[in-house]
Formats: structure tokens, sequence, C-alpha cells
């Protein structure tokens, strides 16, 4: 297992669900310390400001450590524990999944499940269950037992499940959490090769909280940096799965990251979309284009600051966002890397002021 694959084993198999993001600012901030001056915002995210020869233009780098999860909503009587989600989930997601409960005596292992099939009206039995009709049980018969085992309302819930090197000749990955801990992988990636980089702007690496409940790091976060310039590390939409059709989707697996040319929340700076265009070309870097007609990015929040903010996402192709295993290939990654390290140098002065022109 090399750096990265380290790197990123570490980032998603740790706990961080949206306003519980406390381990992962820890491996944040002892990665990113040694790069530049860290803090944080109010509200949790993490910032790294490494100065430049100039002092400016200030370009904001931004990964959201929160991942999606759920919050222990009641236990009942009989201590099966219904829970709230924190983020999206698909609903065929949910259920025979194994979580982790994060309660203050320790991390408590429980299933999500429903009614049992064999149970149920014949009618009854193929339907997907809505989240509201699932509960996680954890073995326990009573009230009573689960609180004894330390689970309490408001307690955190994420899901249990390691990252994996998959048996492909081109390495690939599988964990919980890619979204957005690649992002944040991609972050310190970045801002470590730039502590050997000749550069005359101010880069600010940040990791923002709870994206995945509002943008909401994000927002705090975009008024402590006031970035001149900023780039989104996310991961991208996919559409080389089975059931999806060449029309609706050509994005795939090692084909290089992804630049979003449309998000509901934003639509990228044309000259800065076409700056991560021909960057990509004049390096031979695959980059492929898409669209997300459903959901957004940090920079939905971010692109809104002040007078408004040049912001693009370059986003890392990822297979079954939002549940527990996703899959992405590390060639993706290194193409992303080198292509942000190269954006920065390029995102000069004179650059940054065209933009906007």
């Amino acid at each position: 297992m090399d750096a990265i694959e380290q790197l990123l084993k570490d980032l998603t198999e740790a706990s961080g669900v949206p306003g519980y993001e406390g381990d992962i600012q820890k491996i944040m901030e002892s990665r990113l310390k040694p790069v530049g001056d860290v803090s944080r915002d109010r509200l949790g995210s993490v910032i790294c400001a490494k100065r430049g020869s100039a002092g400016g233009p200030r370009i904001l780098l931004a990964a959201h450590m929160d991942e999606i999860g759920f919050m222990v909503k009641l236990i009942n009587k009989d201590g099966f524990i219904k829970f709230v989600p924190l983020g999206g989930w698909p609903n065929q997601h949910l259920p025979a999944q194994r979580v982790r409960i994060e309660t203050s005596a320790g991390p408590v292992t429980g299933v999500i499940c429903g009614p049992p099939p064999h149970l149920l009206p014949e009618a009854e039995r193929g339907k997907s269950f809505d989240k509201k009709e699932l509960f996680i049980d954890i073995g326990a018969t009573s009230r009573e037992e689960a609180i004894g085992a330390g689970v309490r309302v408001g307690d955190p819930v994420v899901p249990d499940s390691s990252f994996k090197v998959l048996s492909m000749k081109e390495p690939t990955y599988a964990a919980k959490a890619f979204d957005d801990r690649v992002g944040c992988a991609l972050l310190i990636a970045v801002m470590e090769k730039l502590a050997g980089v000749e550069h005359k702007n101010t880069v600010f690496g940040v990791g923002t909280v709870q994206e995945e409940v509002g943008l909401r790091g994000a927002t705090t976060s975009v008024e402590v940096v006031k970035p001149d310039v900023a780039i989104i590390l996310d991961i991208g939409p996919i559409g080389d799965v089975p059931g999806i059709k060449p029309d609706e989707s050509t994005t795939k697996l090692g084909g290089g990251p992804t630049l979003l040319v449309y998000d509901t929340r934003m639509i990228p700076n044309l000259k800065l979309r076409d700056l991560v265009i021909r960057t990509a070309d004049e390096l031979n870097i695959p980059l492929q284009l898409d669209t997300l007609e459903f959901g957004g990015y940090d920079g939905g929040a971010v692109h809104l600051h002040d007078r408004g903010v040049p912001t693009v996402v370059i986003a890392i192709p990822t297979r079954h966002a939002h549940s527990h295993n996703s899959i992405i290939r590390r060639s993706d990654f290194d193409h992303a890397l080198r292509l942000v390290g190269e954006l920065i140098v390029r995102l000069d002065g004179e650059a940054v002021s065209g933009l906007c022109d």
C-alpha cells in the first residue's frame, strides 16, 4: 500500500457525518500543518494558508470533510433504533447494511432492517421500504438494554465499511465516504506538492464541514478566506454502469477527472472552465465534461461570495455514490492531482484578473 492508498484508507475509514467531523479534522490538520498556517472557522472547517511570493491572488481549494450518515432519532420500547438521515440516502441502499453508532461509551454495531419479508403479505414482499419504515437493530430486546449499551438520541451513525484495494490490473479502490474523502486526499496531496513549488499566489486548502446538509461550511469558510478564485474538489457523476443510457451520461471510471460544466447550484466561470480544458489538453491529461442535474457542490455557496468568485468543480469519477461502498480508479486521482497542481501555478495575478473581464 503506497502513501496515497494509505491516505485514502485513513480518511475513508474515519467517522465524520455532518456536524461530527472531529476525526477528519484531526487527520486534515496533522497533514496540513507542515505545509502552511492552519486554523478553523467557527463552524469547524479546517483552513490551511500557504503564502506565495506575491501574496496573491487568493486561491481557494475546497473539499468537504463530512460523509453521509444518520443520527439516532429515538429508541423504541423493544430496543430498536429509529434514525434520521444526514445527507441524501437512496432507499434501496439501506436495508441489511451494517452501521456503527458512535456513542460516548464507544462504537456500537447495528444492522439497518425493515419488516421481515417472510412475514409480509405477498404483495408487499418485493417493495422498497421508505427510510421512515426502517430501523437499526443492535441486538437489544428493550429500550433499557439499548441505553445500557451506550446509545442515546443524537448519537451519530456511520456506515460500517472498510477500504479495499480491488483485484484489478489498474489500481481500483472500494470504500465508504469517497464523497468526499477522495477530495480531501486530493487537497492534501496538492498542498503537500506545493510545498516544494515556487508560486506567487496564496493558496488556501479548506476542508469544509456539513456540505451534505446544505453547503454550510463552504458558506462560513469563504468569509474567512475571501478568495479571488476557487477550485472545488469532489466526486463526479458516472454513467458506465448497467441501466444508464449513452445519451444520459458518458462519464466513465478511468476516463480522467471530470469538469462539471453545470450543476443545480452553479454554472462555472466560463474563462476558468476554458483554462481547465486548455491546461488538460496541453498536458495530455484526459478530461471528461459532465453535468449534474440533481444536487450541487460547495461551489454553489463559494461562487456567490461578495461580488462573486470565479469557481469550477473538478471531480473524481465515482461509482455507487451515497452508499456503503463506492468505487474509484487511481489513474483518475493521479491525473486530477497533476491538473490541479498546474492550474494553481498558472493562476497568477494576470490570469485571475482576466477571468471576469
